[in-house]
């Protein structure tokens, strides 16, 4: 595959320009905060089918994800039955990991016991200060310090 090229000069990380997929994907969704109940559920969803796999095998399968789990609607995944586990399972438009997908239901049946709904939960977690966005590559740290853990 040909690697795109930065024809409009926009500043981008490096993994973010070896396919088509990754530039809409960095220019339009990476580091941008996300909400609602049903978009959250769609990428931690997401998230658990790429354990294993590139991002950019579940970017280019997303439009048959989306198709296969009803757009992500929680309320309609939670009502998903065994028929609808194997009729996922024979899609070969997603990701075919019975684990995964009978998580990805599970998940759903959860989220909606989820008192307050999912984005609310989730956001409650987040730091409370705004921290500056990175304007470049030379913003970003490249390391880290490294985590000490107590001695028990």
């Amino acid at each position: 595959m040909e690697r795109p090229r930065n024809t409009d000069e926009l500043p981008r990380c490096g993994w973010a320009t070896s396919a088509p997929e990754y530039v809409r994907y960095h220019d339009e969704e990476w580091g941008v905060p996300l909400r609602g109940d049903d978009a959250l559920y769609e990428r931690l969803t997401l998230e658990a089918f790429q354990s294993g796999l590139s991002w950019i095998t579940i970017l280019r399968k997303r439009p048959a994800f989306r198709a296969a789990f009803a757009g992500f609607a929680i309320p309609v995944v939670a009502a998903f039955t065994e028929a609808d586990v194997e009729r996922l399972m024979a899609d070969a438009g997603i990701v075919r990991n019975r684990a995964k997908v009978t998580a990805a239901v599970r998940n759903a049946r959860a989220a909606l016991e989820v008192p307050e709904g999912l984005s609310a939960l989730l956001w409650s977690f987040a730091p409370t200060a705004a921290r500056p966005r990175p304007q470049g590559l030379a913003d970003v740290p490249a390391t880290r310090s490294r985590l000490r853990w107590p001695r028990s």
